[in-house]
């Protein structure tokens, strides 16, 4: 086959996974939007204002020890299936996830009263869903790397569509009269990572039935596994026949520096979307204030959960492009996907300017009077994180992990310190301004760091 006819094969490639993975995770994001909806409905504000509350203390938790586990075994697969291998060592990320998991374990455990206490206000059962389901998430995202660094685009889809489908169901079951209450509802948090696990043997069954390539059992050079390194993006596995002991501890220390980053990354971006939640419920005399927050802020949680299935195969396809067809290549791929994304949210924020505070009204159930051109400024705020995704991908396939975790932090640290200075007293507006400006200022750091190019950088020797 021509070096042309297998880019061709690999872009089509790229193409058909990300729209196959596209179509779980919307349905994913509009069912994870409908469990709400349902959620305030039978529940009512301040119960539902718990559930909102779980639901952004895990989902700060397993993105910043999860995703990036995921994202590294995603590339760390790829990459060894592009160099010709059938077996990829999953040690490294296993080491690495399980540390995580039983670190937040020793921690919540250590803050179970204060936890029950003042987060869930005295119900245990939530401070339970909490430890079972991310722990449980744990699991749920390894499978989902090795997934993705398969190309199973498809099971992937149905494992994220699983889960939400069986979380939807407590909802359900709880508006149809068949259970009731708070925790019915709670348990579909956790219950969500365990029941997505079925897709697994069918993964297994699939991989079972491919032809196996050759090995190759020649192991490799030190400085070949930097030059390898360097070459996509700094987290790929380090050699090609895992034998010698150097080898295995730069994989540590290359895979551990790469997990270091996008967690600084993840927790940033998931302060952008639960910190106003956390702040207004810490200091609003308003107990159900912290809800309608949560609700408003569905309206950028739901497309950026969708563009994770982009992120999961646009990373590798742009550390490739690059690589094989210039900088002219990649920067065509970010200009695309950068002026969907700004076409996507022009209609998004148009479309609440105009309907935004009824619809808001009628899908939670929720008599508060939502301001249009707030809403309208989360729809610019979305489109702005979506750009900074797709830009921030680029960083990392430029081997520029740092440098991005910078700006992400940066833009967190205005959006806290924004949250707790009570320049707008409405703290929902205060929430809208907040996270359209930190994710303005976001996008233009990010820009002028995608501006520069390559760069590679070395490893901290502490990694």
């Amino acid at each position: 086959m021509s070096a042309s006819n297998s880019t061709g094969s690999k872009t089509r490639s790229y193409g058909s996974g990300a729209r196959i993975l596209s179509i779980g995770i919307a349905s994913t994001g509009l069912l994870t939007f409908a469990y709400f909806s349902i959620a305030s409905h039978v529940l009512g504000e301040v119960p539902t204002k718990r559930i909102d509350l779980l639901w952004s203390v895990m989902f700060v938790i397993i993105s910043v020890i999860y995703r990036p586990i995921e994202q590294l075994l995603s590339r760390t697969i790829a990459d060894r299936r592009a160099r010709g291998h059938s077996e990829h060592p999953l040690r490294v990320p296993i080491t690495i996830q399980l540390s995580c998991a039983l670190i937040f374990l020793a921690i919540t455990l250590a803050l179970h009263d204060e936890l029950v206490r003042n987060v869930f206000d005295h119900y245990s059962a939530l401070y339970d869903v909490l430890v079972v389901g991310t722990l449980a998430y744990g699991a749920s995202y390894f499978a989902r790397g090795w997934l993705a660094g398969h190309e199973y685009f498809a099971l992937y889809g149905g494992l994220v569509l699983m889960e939400s489908v069986s979380r939807i169901s407590f909802a359900i079951a709880v508006a149809l009269g068949i259970s009731s209450g708070q925790t019915a509802v709670a348990l579909g948090i956790a219950a969500a990572p365990f029941v997505s696990l079925v897709v697994i043997p069918a993964a297994f069954a699939r991989r079972g039935a491919e032809p196996h390539v050759a090995r190759i059992d020649a192991p490799i050079t030190a400085d070949e596994a930097d030059a390898a390194l360097a070459g996509v993006g700094g987290f790929a596995t380090m050699g090609v026949q895992e034998t010698a002991a150097h080898d295995d501890d730069l994989s540590l220390r290359r895979g551990t520096g790469f997990a270091f980053w996008v967690s600084g990354i993840m927790l940033s971006e998931q302060t952008l979307l639960n910190a106003a939640v956390l702040t207004v419920d810490a200091t609003s005399s308003n107990r159900a204030l912290a809800g309608i927050v949560f609700n408003v802020l569905l309206i950028a949680r739901a497309p950026l959960q969708l563009f994770q299935a982009i992120q999961t195969s646009l990373l590798p396809h742009l550390a490739g492009l690059e690589a094989t067809q210039g900088r002219a290549a990649f920067g065509r791929a970010i200009r695309i996907t950068v002026l969907a994304i700004a076409a996507f949210a022009a209609a998004v924020a148009f479309g609440l300017l105009i309907i935004g505070p009824f619809t808001m009204r009628h899908l939670f159930g929720q008599h508060y009077s939502y301001d249009r051109f707030g809403l309208a400024l989360i729809g610019i705020g979305m489109g702005l994180h979506l750009a900074s995704g797709a830009l921030n991908q680029a960083a990392l396939a430029r081997n520029r992990a740092s440098a991005a975790a910078a700006c992400w932090l940066l833009a967190a640290v205005a959006f806290l310190i924004w949250m707790v200075t009570p320049a707008v007293g409405d703290q929902l507006l205060r929430t809208e301004i907040g996270y359209a400006g930190a994710t303005a200022l976001l996008a233009l750091m990010l820009s002028a760091l995608y501006r520069q190019g390559a760069r590679p950088e070395q490893p901290s020797p502490n990694l």
